[in-house]
């Protein structure tokens, strides 16, 4: 590993293989820094070494990453797997972990591709053992063709809740219930953009099939379910909620919670990206311009790390990102770089256009979160909604001051799943939007680091 590149992408997911692939064939020399073991981030994970008997069986959509990892694996870049980045700022330094050692990197231009994270979903009891998010259940069965041991209530909004069911269905896998917490009113405010949706139709059969599936398979699903709570001694033992009035119990030892997903953005944060509020999609996102280019000059952020779009949009934008930096470092001249660009950005605003619908569709309800005071919105910590409440009721300004009353934000996670409930809260009692609110300040390190590895972070690097 040197110690300077002209490009360093960080991530291997669509946008991050995409990029890579472009700027290395306009002669850019790029270092792709990876934390997993192998590339195709959280859409593709494991895609051509499936550890399942039959890869199909999670989708065509799934295997349409195989020849993009596949392409990646012979692009001529320096490549490093399994490594952590835990520092970086806006002068493009990078600090990680590569081989249980720490490296430092400065790079002419970066492409954060760390794609998204799932939104927490905090209710009561979802510490319990029993409780996980669907894309942890993802994860297992990509990464090591693991599946529940007994049918799983699958609960909350959107469409990976919905592809996961219908995965576990073609696995072989029960579902106990679908407990959809999706509002009514939801449904017209999606309706009003359903004409601009109809560009990418595509992604509306895919619905429509995951849907017919799982209704034909007759598991039982609740609809405009609230006020949710995991109950049990020790472990899950019952799900108790309301659905369209009514009470409902449900029996079960495996619950797998989603709402949706955000953008991770730890990494553009660290590098001083200025962000703005999404109202359509309900988080924060970077700044960027038509290349993906953040307010931080030589800093690029690609595909969900910069708002959410879906795989086949985040190839488009890292592809975009590649050529830009290409042509900042006079690879490629700037007829070259619109001409390339041209049908690149045209797919890309067709890929996009079914994001006004899926985000009023999916569009969760504030006023619904944290009602009841003893959920717990920080796990690291053991901080709950109550205690939120009452440093509001003290006059705490917004999250950091939060962070310093409660610690809430300064466990193992670092804020990542405690930071949007904490803004919730906030705005809730101030009566604004979560945009006056503002977040967590990220601070290094960025993922866990041991003494001795900080030691040598100080020291001169052989």
């Amino acid at each position: 590993m040197k110690t300077s590149y002209p490009l360093v992408i960080i991530g291997a997911g669509p946008a991050g293989m995409a990029a890579a692939q472009v700027a290395a064939a306009q002669g850019v020399e790029v270092a792709v820094i990876d934390e997993q073991a192998q590339p195709g981030g959280q859409i593709y994970r494991n895609v051509d070494s499936s550890p399942l008997a039959d890869a199909q069986l999670l989708g065509r959509d799934y295997l349409l990453g195989k020849p993009q990892v596949q392409a990646f694996r012979h692009t001529p870049i320096e490549y490093f797997p399994a490594s952590a980045v835990w520092y970086l700022d806006r002068n493009r330094e990078i600090g990680l972990l590569h081989q249980a050692e720490h490296r430092r990197i400065e790079a002419g231009s970066i492409v954060i591709a760390c794609g998204a994270q799932e939104r927490p979903m905090p209710i009561p009891g979802w510490q319990l053992p029993g409780v996980m998010t669907a894309g942890a259940g993802q994860i297992l069965l990509k990464s090591a063709a693991l599946v529940p041991s007994q049918p799983p209530v699958l609960a909350g909004s959107g469409p990976l809740m919905l592809l996961l069911a219908w995965q576990y269905l073609r696995a072989g896998v029960g579902v106990r219930a679908i407990v959809d917490t999706t509002p009514r009113h939801n449904r017209l405010q999606a309706m009003l953009r359903l004409p601009r949706a109809l560009a990418a139709a595509e992604y509306l059969y895919k619905g429509l099939k995951l849907i017919s599936a799982i209704k034909r398979a007759r598991i039982p699903w609740y609809l405009e379910a609230r006020n949710l709570c995991a109950d049990g001694d020790e472990q899950l033992q019952r799900l108790r909620f309301d659905s369209r009035g009514g009470a409902v119990e449900i029996e079960t030892g495996l619950l797998q919670l989603h709402q949706g997903v955000i953008p991770a953005l730890q990494l553009a944060d660290a590098a001083g990206c200025e962000m703005r509020w999404s109202e359509m999609q309900q988080c924060w996102q970077p700044l960027v311009d038509a290349w993906g280019e953040s307010s931080i000059a030589g800093v690029f952020i690609a595909g969900d790390a910069a708002g959410i779009g879906g795989a086949r949009a985040a190839a488009l934008a890292g592809q975009l990102a590649g050529l830009q930096v290409a042509f900042r470092q006079n690879r490629i001249g700037q007829q070259q770089r619109n001409r390339l660009a041209r049908p690149l950005q045209i797919a890309l605003r067709r890929h996009l256009a079914i994001r006004p619908f899926l985000d009023s569709y999916y569009r969760i309800d504030n006023d619904a979160q944290l009602s009841d005071g003893t959920t717990l919105v920080c796990r690291c910590e053991e901080i709950s909604a109550a205690e939120i409440d009452a440093v509001a009721a003290l006059g705490c300004s917004g999250p950091n001051q939060a962070k310093a009353f409660t610690r809430c934000g300064m466990g193992h996670c670092q804020g990542r799943f405690c930071g949007a409930s904490v803004e919730i809260l906030l705005a809730r009692h101030r009566a604004c939007s979560v945009a006056d609110i503002g977040r967590f300040t990220t601070r290094p390190p960025l993922k866990p680091v041991t003494l001795g590895q900080l030691a040598a972070a100080s020291g001169d690097q052989s």
